[in-house]
């Protein structure tokens, strides 16, 4: 069951972003897709599933943080949330677009950054796990795949709406926060309002460069060296799952109708087998 809410989680993250055109609301879906692969590395009932799975966790909250963070700064700027109406702005701010892109390609699992360690630990977890058939094991690690497809793909959209796209147009009638003319900053700026082809909005300041970058070293730090992280919990899933497994065979063997014979059938570990598992004492 967890197995298949992972997936589900996975794909319908992945397809509701799409249809967003709110910035926060796309970010959002994108976390309820990734964390699809903590269900599905839980699911796994395998050491490095579970491993994968915590550091999924770990790595989704900074990067999610930083993305959020990064899409609190846009909005502070032009007051709208909508990617159709603030196309454009990376050459306006130029250090913002920066971030973001690197905040965006740590959330589609670049390699080097923690997401691709989480999400490769929990692929093989479930991929090598004696719990689940052959068949099950290759459905699910196929619509997982595709969830890790549909990732970039609406990631990379975002940033085209919002930092490439020319949906701007010459002229704003109401002032902008974020746009300085001459020595005078302005004042407003709407979520109707248009943006001047020229306007010079507010980069990103010192301080707000200083915060996205301590994520970002903890997000590439841990994706160069996950051992960093992962030797603070490795005993104790270890541990965990070992009792996960023993309780399952133990339910499993007294109640031989709860297993089924379809598209999941759990292979539970022989009598002779079970201590070199590590299943049973």
């Amino acid at each position: 069951v967890l197995a298949i809410l992972g997936v589900v989680n996975i794909i319908y993250g992945a397809l509701n972003s799409f249809a967003q055109s709110n910035m926060k609301r796309r970010l959002a879906y994108s976390s309820v897709s990734h964390m699809g692969f903590v269900l599905l590395g839980i699911a796994s009932f395998t050491d490095l599933g579970i491993s994968g799975a915590m550091l999924q966790m770990i790595s989704h909250g900074l990067i999610a943080s930083l993305l959020f963070f990064l899409a609190g700064m846009t909005y502070d700027r032009t007051h709208t949330m909508a990617m159709d109406e603030m196309g454009g702005i990376g050459q306006a701010m130029p250090k913002v677009f920066t971030l973001f892109t690197v905040a965006a390609l740590a959330s589609l699992a670049l390699p080097g950054m923690s997401g691709f360690v989480g999400e490769l630990s929990v692929f093989v977890g479930i991929a090598t796990s004696d719990i689940y058939s052959s068949t099950f094991r290759t459905v699910t690690v196929f619509l997982a795949a595709v969830g890790v497809i549909l990732t970039p793909i609406y990631l990379l959209d975002l940033l085209r709406q919002v930092f490439y796209s020319n949906n701007i147009a010459s002229g704003c009638d109401l002032p902008n926060n974020g746009l300085q003319i001459g020595n005078q900053e302005a004042v407003c700026f709407g979520t109707n309002c248009i943006l001047p082809v020229d306007a010079d909005f507010d980069d990103a300041r010192p301080r707000e460069v200083f915060v996205a970058a301590c994520f970002l070293v903890l997000i590439v730090g841990i994706g160069i060296y996950p051992k960093l992280v992962m030797q603070m919990y490795d005993v104790k899933t270890v541990a965990v799952n070992a009792q996960v497994r023993q309780s399952y065979t133990q339910i499993s063997q007294a109640n031989s109708q709860f297993l089924t014979q379809g598209l999941m059938a759990p292979k539970i570990a022989k009598a002779e087998l079970a201590p070199v598992l590590g299943v049973v004492k």
